[in-house]
């Protein structure tokens, strides 16, 4: 099956084709993502309105919407211009007025002529004493009643559309939903009590009741779980195809990382020895590795790397690490040097610096072999950089590593092992979305020697008081970040914030004393100002985010967050953890501008409270969803139209089992449910997936 299959058609024909939506429509609800039928089907209702029968209004709690039949009484017209239009009706045990606004006399008298019997619908709200019901939502004769279900689906809006026009569009695609083959196991809709497909999308446009929009509706999860058995499947065909590539076992016999152990002057946590234990397995097999590393702040990651990086040369072959940035590449360089002194191995740096015969000098030796380890950033991967036996490569997970990079890395690595490490504490139904290809180590503990940094919270009113604080601190010798928010997304802001608060600490502190970073300098005046303050040269550099990414400067001590608010909690802590890495007692001080929010005062006062990111980083998926939490399209993170990954972690990782399981039994998709499952993919627009099925 290499193209769309037909019984798919209809739902990706043009808008238009739809009862209700011309090309102005189309436009419109373009704004909602929905640009095909399909999307209209994917497109349910967040609410639903009861709209069942009453004999009379008595007796319900106003404001409450209400359906009753009435006879219509006398008209009252408005005295002046721009009042109320009333109309006198009556039920069966009382009497409420209908209130017009702005409408025609002769309108109002055709469709509710007095003395006749219609039935009604609206939103019934008290006004002086009486009851009244302002433009009802519905008025119709009683032979058309049945116009009016029960319970009406609420669907979301945007400018130009309105309930009318979306239900309408919705009745319509639902109309030409096809009976498709099922590609849930069983089982797992036995289980469940999961309807099929189209039922499933019938009962969710059709609700039975008002709870028929929650996530646990049975409906609902099963279209949930579509979207989630869609996505995993194409992770694990990624992993699959990854896994195709034959890999080549590495075993070590431990010689050099014993001499590495032997040199610590601490204990590996249990979370480090487990992690490379699961390493080591993985090297070990004939499968490639795909595993992601994925730690907290200072929970020492580096030396797991480090550990794994050995595996591949006690098996006589050698290891890479990347960073995204040269700063970075160096910092890691400097974090391994004295690992690799205990352990005899040769490490080496190659970067963008790197140019002619120095640069050739290094090319040579290591595809001679005389490199043991390489670090660097992506130069590694330019053409003329040959190995001799390349068996590790491992990412730093900074640079937003998607699916298809990893699998790109896997082309360039020919046989290598790859392991990504990500520095960011993901909660585990984002992490199987993110990295659900890979197998996951995490380090939950911190390494003994992490001095705890102090957090605490001020309002920028203090700001006077807090400068004189850092002066008298960098004074007596220690180091203090000062970080700047974005405040919007231009770059402009960014720079004057950032600029204008070097400006400020510059005049009180003294010319000399601060330094400035941002994300619109040159990288080489970047990498002067970071270097001059890890030499110690200024006392405080001031910068935007830029820092974030795993700066290592054990001097500094103090981390100020100005505009804390503004900050995701998960970058928070991530900038906290820039500080608390030497002998000093550190402090992370968080400025706010009051007056704060209920929620901005809950995620800051969390943050000072806890230090572990696991924690930090669930309670920030509850508070801002998991849209803004890793930021948008360039994360890699997929957008799912009904699954709720903070609600339906459970079921993300049954999705996973589940793909994985069924292309175990059948690889290329050719059984019954593996044709069902190809379909699923089509109709989720997975056209990735099909293409991997077809490499695979």
């Amino acid at each position: 099956m290499t193209g769309r299959p037909e019984i798919l058609f209809p739902l990706f024909a043009g808008l238009e084709t739809l009862e209700g939506v011309g090309p102005k429509t189309a436009k419109h609800l373009a704004q909602l993502d929905v640009e095909v039928p399909r999307d209209m089907l994917f497109l349910l209702p967040h609410g639903v309105i009861d709209r069942r029968r009453r004999e009379t209004i008595l007796g319900l709690t106003l404001p409450a919407t209400a359906t009753v039949e009435v006879t219509v009484g006398a008209h009252h017209p408005p005295r002046s211009r721009g009042g109320a239009y009333r109309i006198r009706v009556a039920d069966a045990e009382t009497e409420f007025d209908l209130i017009f606004f702005h409408a025609r006399s002769n309108y109002l008298q055709q469709i509710l002529p007095e003395g006749s019997r219609r039935l009604v619908s609206g939103k019934l709200e008290m006004y002086d004493g009486v009851a009244n019901m302002p433009h009802p939502d519905h008025v119709l004769p009683l032979d058309q009643g049945d116009e009016i279900p029960d319970f009406e689906p609420v669907y979301p809006l945007t400018a130009g559309v309105t309930q009318r026009v979306m239900a309408k569009a919705a009745a319509s695609a639902l109309a030409r939903a096809p009976l498709l083959p099922e590609w849930i196991d069983t089982g797992q809709r036995a289980s469940k009590l999961w309807p099929d497909w189209l039922s499933a999308l019938r009962q969710a446009h059709g609700p039975d009741g008002v709870d028929a929009v929650s996530p646990e509706d049975p409906a609902r999860e099963r279209l949930a779980y579509d979207e989630l058995l869609a996505h995993q499947l194409t992770l694990a065909l990624a992993r699959m195809v990854e896994r195709k590539r034959a890999g080549r076992p590495s075993h070590g016999d431990g010689h050099l990382r014993a001499k590495v152990l032997k040199s610590l002057p601490y204990k590996p946590t249990e979370a480090q020895t487990r992690a490379v234990g699961e390493i080591a397995a993985d090297m070990g097999r004939e499968d490639r590795m795909s595993r992601l590393l994925q730690g907290d702040v200072g929970a020492g990651k580096t030396l797991v790397a480090f550990l794994a990086l050995l595996i591949a040369v006690e098996a006589g072959g050698q290891g890479v690490m990347m960073a995204p940035t040269e700063i970075l590449a160096r910092q890691h360089m400097e974090g391994l040097a004295p690992l690799a002194e205990a352990a005899g191995v040769t490490l080496e740096i190659l970067t963008g610096r790197d140019k002619g015969a120095d640069r050739a000098a290094k090319l040579a030796r290591l595809a001679g072999g005389e490199i043991d380890i390489l670090v660097g950033t992506h130069a590694v991967f330019q053409q003329d950089v040959h190995f001799a036996d390349l068996r590790l490569a491992i990412v730093d997970e900074q640079h937003r590593f998607g699916v298809r990079q990893r699998l790109e890395l896997g082309r360039k690595g020919r046989q290598a092992d790859i392991l990504v490490m990500t520095a960011t504490p993901i909660p585990r139904s984002l992490s199987l979305a993110q990295y659900g290809d890979m197998d996951i180590s995490v380090l939950d503990e911190k390494p003994p020697g992490r001095t705890p940094v102090k957090t605490t919270l001020s309002s920028t009113e203090r700001l006077g008081e807090i400068v004189d604080h850092l002066d008298r601190a960098t004074r007596d010798g220690r180091q203090a970040y000062w970080v700047c928010p974005l405040v919007e997304e231009s770059e402009k802001s960014d720079l004057t914030a950032a600029e204008e608060r070097f400006k400020h600490l510059r005049a009180r502190l003294g010319e000399g004393r601060v330094g400035l970073v941002h994300g619109q300098m040159p990288p080489e005046q970047k990498d002067a100002a970071m270097a001059a303050f890890q030499r110690g040269e200024t006392d405080v550099l001031v910068a935007t985010t830029v820092i974030e990414v795993g700066v290592n400067v054990p001097n500094a001590s103090i981390m100020v967050i100005e505009r804390a608010e503004f900050f995701g909690l998960a970058q928070l802590h991530q900038l906290r953890g820039r500080v608390g890495r030497g002998e000093a007692a550190s402090t992370c001080l968080m400025l706010y501008q009051a007056p704060l929010s209920e929620a901005g005062m809950k995620r800051l006062t969390l943050l000072r409270e806890t230090e572990d990111g696991f924690r930090i980083a669930e309670a920030d998926l509850e508070m801002r969803g998991a849209g803004d939490l890793i930021g948008t399209a360039q994360s890699g993170m997929p957008r799912f139209r009904i699954a709720d990954l903070e609600r339906q972690t459970a079921l993300m990782a049954i999705a996973q089992s589940d793909a994985r399981t069924l292309l175990a039994k059948d690889p290329s998709l050719e059984s019954p449910r593996g044709q069902a499952a190809r379909t699923l993919l089509w109709l989720m627009g997975q056209d990735e997936a099909i293409r991997l099925i077809n490499v695979g």
